[in-house]
């Protein structure tokens, strides 16, 4: 039987600038669909299991639009609820070499940032799930939202579902003061805890001394620090962080750490040429999941998921299209890239 992930959070309207031009240049715009959660839940049905997502679209052929793009990939959306004003939108201008990227968010007054917890049967939601994920961007979308973000923890929890948050700070939605205070609280009810050092450092208040990722300096031995912090204050079963070495917007360093509690484990490091980094830290979360879920144990898993990340940055758009025989194939360490026939 597929193992039964659930997600919860905002699917959004993706607007790009093609070929690398700036906003100010383009007058045409690519179309896609994507958000945190959903990438996650796509992942998951891509590598064979089964991802069902719950959000809450307008009740219009935008919202219907949206549904439709996560179905083709196999995502259940029968529990999206409809309704409220509008999908939310997000330009994306993708740089290149020492321009980095830009992000505009149109999402103001969402239907998901207007939501009620009422809306949802979590009962009939979480029958026979085995794993409930979500992320920081969907409580920072409204107290409403943060308010249904702790209303579905608790309800996994209470039915005995392993929970895992991708702590994902968004300083373009939240003070760090605020993101502390909601997130704190939502820890409380959170097994696998999924973030990089600045978002433990500005969701939770927990920093990696002698680390600047711009430099490409990575202590290794102060995210351990940091991660036995974070064990201590929430008694996270696991506690994941993917590394970025930002050399420029073209090429970067990707690795990953994850942390039992007895074990921290460093990944393979790849070397990754940018196509297209957005959803890359969803690509890792969901590789991860999909290890620990089936039964990898965590080294394994987190190779997995780094695999799987590093051949996110190759493929445009939010999702992640690699296949399962594709991820194994390049943890095993086939990444020659050399045409296939």
């Amino acid at each position: 039987m597929p193992k039964k992930v659930v997600t919860l959070g905002e699917i959004m309207l993706r607007l790009s600038t093609p070929d690398f031009k700036r906003f100010v240049q383009a007058d045409t715009f690519d179309i896609t669909y994507g958000g945190g959660e959903a990438n996650v839940s796509a992942a998951i049905c891509n590598y064979g299991e089964q991802g069902v997502f719950v959000s809450k679209v307008p009740n219009n052929p935008i919202g219907q639009a949206a549904i439709n793009h996560l179905r083709r990939y196999g995502v259940d959306t029968q529990f999206v609820a409809r309704g409220g004003d509008r999908l939310g939108i997000y330009f994306l201008e993708t740089g290149a070499s020492m321009r980095a990227s830009q992000v505009v968010y149109d999402r103001a007054h969402a239907s998901i940032a207007e939501v009620d917890a009422s809306e949802f049967d979590w009962d009939k939601i979480f029958d026979g799930a085995d794993w409930f994920h979500t992320t920081g961007i969907t409580p920072a979308l409204s107290d409403r939202a943060a308010a249904l973000t702790l209303a579905a923890l608790k309800a996994a929890r209470a039915k005995g579902i392993t929970t895992s948050i991708d702590l994902n700070f968004r300083k373009k939605l939240w003070t760090k003061e605020k993101a502390r205070e909601v997130m704190t609280q939502l820890c409380e009810f959170v097994d696998v805890c999924i973030g990089n050092e600045e978002d433990a450092d500005l969701c939770l208040g927990f920093k990696a001394a002698n680390t600047d990722v711009t430099k490409g300096e990575l202590n290794l031995d102060g995210f351990k620090d940091v991660f036995q912090q974070m064990k201590a204050k929430f008694g996270f079963k696991f506690i994941a962080s993917s590394l970025r070495e930002s050399h420029s917007a073209s090429d970067n360093g990707w690795s990953a750490l994850v942390y039992d509690g007895t074990e921290f484990y460093h990944t393979k490091e790849y070397a990754v040429r940018i196509v297209d980094r957005v959803g890359s830290g969803d690509s890792f979360a969901s590789g991860l999941i999909y290890g620990l879920v089936t039964g990898m144990k965590m080294s394994d898993a987190a190779e997995f998921g780094v695999a799987a990340s590093a051949l996110k940055h190759t493929i445009p758009g939010d999702l992640n299209h690699a296949t399962l025989a594709e991820v194994k194939d390049l943890v095993k360490g086939d990444g020659s890239g050399r045409v296939q026939r």
